[in-house]
C-alpha cells in the first residue's frame, strides 16, 4: 500500500473523498526546465565599452539603481545562464547620483518628479551624494561605460586622471576606476581579455552639438580630435579611424561581440517634447501683452516685408498658441538694416518710442537696440527642435539681458519688457536646433553608422539597428505582454528618463532584448532576454 500512494504521488494523482465518492484530480508536472546555450560565443567574460546609456546613466545621473538597471547588466544576467561569469560594476556610491572632488560639488544630483508647483515637473533629488571622485576604486571592472565619452575618448591617455578633471581635460566618471592616471577605457577593457564584449560608441559624437543647441561646430575636415571642443561633431574619419582601432583590439584575441549604431539623437523626447508654439493666449503673464507686443513687432514686420524677409514677421495670435520667436545664425544679420530703416521713418518711430516714455533723443539708442535684437530673429516653425532646458526658460525675464539695457539707458521696466525670453527676446542659439543643424547631425549620424555596419561584417560581429528601433517607438511604441505600449513620450512614455535622452529602466530592458536577438542570431545562442514588465517606466523616487 505503501509503494501504491508513493506511486500516485508521483504520477500526481490524488484521491479525495466527497460523500461516497471517489474523484480523481490531475495536476500538471512543471515543464522541463530550458538548457540556455552559448551557441558558438563564449560569455565567461563580457565586458561592455561604452559611454553614459552603457554605463546605466538615467534621470541626468549615474546611480546606483540605474547602474543595476543598465542594459549590460541584464545581458549579464541572461549570459548566466549560459556559462557567464561575474559582472562587476564601479558602482556610484549611493542613489542620489551626485558627486564631489576634494569635498566640492562636481556632479548633480538624479531627476525626480516633483508636484510643487501644481503640475509634474522634473527637479533634482535633494541631498549631497556621497561619491567622492578622488576616493578611486580597484577593478577590473566588466562595465566600462563612461558617461559623456566620445568615441576618440575611449583611447586618450589620461582621460582618467583625477588631476585632470579640474583642468576639464580628464573625465570625473573614470576617473574613480581607470588603472592610472594615464590609462586609457579601451585599455582597460582589453586587458581583462574578454571572452564577448558590446560596443556602444558614438552617440556623444553627435548629441553634445545636438544638446547645445547647435552651439558647437561641425568639425567635418579636421582630423585633429584634440582641437575639438564639447559640443562638436566628429569628423567622420576621425570617428572611422577610431572606432577601427577599437575593435582591432577587442578582437585581437578572438573575442566575439556585438556592435550597436546610433540613433537619430534629434528625435529623442529632449528635442521633441517642447513644442515650437508653447505661448498661450490664455496665459495671465502673457496673453494681456499681445497688443503692445503687435505693436513693436508691426514696425519690423513693415521692414521685413519690404526688403523680402517675410520669414521673419512675428504675429501673436490672441486665439491661439504662437511660436517662440527665435535667434536663428543661418539668417542674414539685417541689424544695420533695421536700425537704419526705423531712423528714416522719422516722426513716425519717434511718436512709437514716446510710448515707452522716450524722448526723441533716444531714437538712434532704441533703433540700434531693436536692430541688434532682431537682425537675426524669426518665429519658430514646426521644422524646428525647441530642446527640453528651454521650457523653464521660455517666457521668463533674462535678468543678464535686462543689466545690459539699463546700461545703455533704458529704465528697469523698460528693459524688462524687451527681455522676455522667446517673445520679446529672441531664444539663443542654445536652445533651438534649426533644420541647417539637425542636417548636420543627421549625415554625420548616416556616416557613422555606414562605418559600425562595415566594421561589424569586417569583424565578424553581430549588429544592433538601434536607429531603426528608436524610429520604431517614436513612431508606433513597443506593446508588451500586459497590452500596454512603451513610447518616447516624455515622463509618461516608460521608455526615457527625466533627462529626455537615457532610457528609463523598461527602456534599458528593451535595449537589452534587441541586443539578445542579435546575439541569439549571429551566434547561435538561445538566450531568453528580459520581461520589460520587471522593471519600471520611471524612477520614482
Amino acid at each position: 500500500m505503501k509503494k501504491f500512494f508513493t506511486l500516485l504521488a508521483f504520477t500526481g494523482l490524488v484521491f479525495t473523498s466527497c460523500s461516497d465518492d471517489d474523484t480523481a484530480v490531475m495536476t500538471t508536472p512543471p515543464p522541463d526546465p530550458v538548457n540556455y546555450t552559448s551557441g558558438s560565443a563564449d560569455f565567461s567574460n563580457y565586458v561592455a565599452v561604452g559611454n553614459s546609456i552603457t554605463a546605466g546613466y538615467s534621470d541626468n545621473a549615474l546611480f546606483i539603481d540605474g547602474q543595476t538597471n543598465s542594459f549590460p547588466n541584464m545581458l549579464a544576467e541572461n549570459f548566466a545562464l549560459a556559462g557567464g561569469g561575474a559582472f562587476t560594476i564601479p558602482f556610484m556610491a549611493d542613489n542620489l547620483g551626485g558627486a564631489t572632488l576634494g569635498g566640492n560639488p562636481i556632479l548633480g544630483n538624479r531627476l525626480i518628479l516633483s508636484f510643487a508647483t501644481g503640475s509634474p515637473t522634473p527637479v533634482p533629488v535633494s541631498g549631497q551624494g556621497a561619491t567622492e571622485i578622488s576616493n578611486t576604486l580597484t577593478g577590473p571592472f566588466n562595465n566600462m561605460g563612461v558617461p559623456g565619452a566620445k568615441s576618440f575618448h575611449l583611447a586618450a591617455p589620461g582621460y582618467g586622471s583625477v588631476a585632470g578633471v579640474p583642468l576639464g581635460t580628464a573625465n570625473p566618471y573614470y576617473a574613480r576606476f581607470a588603472t592610472s592616471a594615464s590609462a586609457t577605457i579601451i585599455g582597460d577593457a582589453i586587458a581583462q581579455n574578454p571572452t564577448f564584449f558590446t560596443l556602444w560608441i558614438g552617440n556623444n559624437d553627435v548629441l553634445g552639438f545636438a544638446a547645445s543647441g547647435g552651439a558647437g561646430v561641425d568639425q567635418t575636415g579636421n582630423l585633429d580630435p584634440t582641437s575639438y571642443g564639447g559640443s562638436d561633431i566628429t569628423d567622420p574619419n576621425v570617428f572611422a579611424s577610431v572606432y577601427d582601432g577599437l575593435l582591432q583590439g577587442l578582437t585581437a584575441n578572438g573575442a566575439d561581440g556585438v556592435v550597436v549604431n546610433i540613433p537619430d539623437v534629434s528625435a529623442l523626447p529632449y528635442f521633441t517634447t517642447v513644442p515650437f508654439k508653447p505661448l498661450d493666449p490664455t496665459n495671465p503673464a502673457f496673453g494681456p501683452q499681445i497688443p503692445l507686443l503687435n505693436t513693436i513687432f508691426g514696425n519690423l514686420n513693415q521692414i521685413y516685408t519690404a526688403i523680402g524677409q517675410t520669414q521673419r514677421i512675428v504675429v501673436f495670435s490672441e486665439t491661439e498658441a504662437s511660436p517662440v520667436v527665435i535667434r536663428d545664425e543661418s539668417l542674414p544679420d539685417i541689424s544695420a538694416t533695421i536700425a537704419g530703416a526705423l531712423l528714416a521713418s522719422g516722426p513716425t518711430f519717434e511718436a512709437f518710442i514716446a510710448q515707452f516714455g522716450l524722448p526723441p533723443q533716444a531714437a538712434p539708442l532704441v533703433a540700434n537696440l531693436l536692430g541688434s535684437t532682431y537682425g537675426q530673429s524669426r518665429p519658430a516653425t514646426e521644422s524646428d527642435l525647441i530642446v527640453l532646458p528651454s521650457s523653464s526658460i521660455i517666457g521668463t525675464v533674462n535678468t543678464d539681458a535686462v543689466q545690459t539695457l539699463v546700461g545703455q539707458g533704458l529704465s528697469a521696466e523698460l528693459a524688462g519688457q524687451f527681455s522676455v525670453e522667446g517673445v520679446s527676446l529672441p531664444l539663443e542659439d542654445k536652445w533651438v536646433l534649426t533644420p541647417e543643424e539637425q542636417t548636420s547631425i543627421t549625415v554625420a549620424t548616416s556616416t557613422y553608422n555606414q562605418t559600425i555596419a562595415a566594421l561589424a561584417a569586417q569583424y565578424d560581429l553581430a549588429l544592433v539597428d538601434v536607429n531603426t528601433y528608436q524610429s520604431v517607438i517614436a513612431d508606433v511604441g513597443a506593446p508588451l505582454s500586459d497590452g500596454s505600449i512603451v513610447t518616447d513620450d516624455f515622463a509618461t512614455g516608460g521608455g526615457f528618463s527625466l533627462d529626455g535622452v537615457h532610457p528609463a529602466p523598461r527602456g534599458s530592458a528593451l535595449l537589452a532584448n534587441a541586443i539578445i536577438e542579435a546575439i541569439n542570431a549571429k551566434y547561435g545562442s538561445n538566450l531568453p532576454g528580459v520581461d520589460p514588465l520587471d522593471y519600471t517606466g520611471l524612477y520614482l523616487q
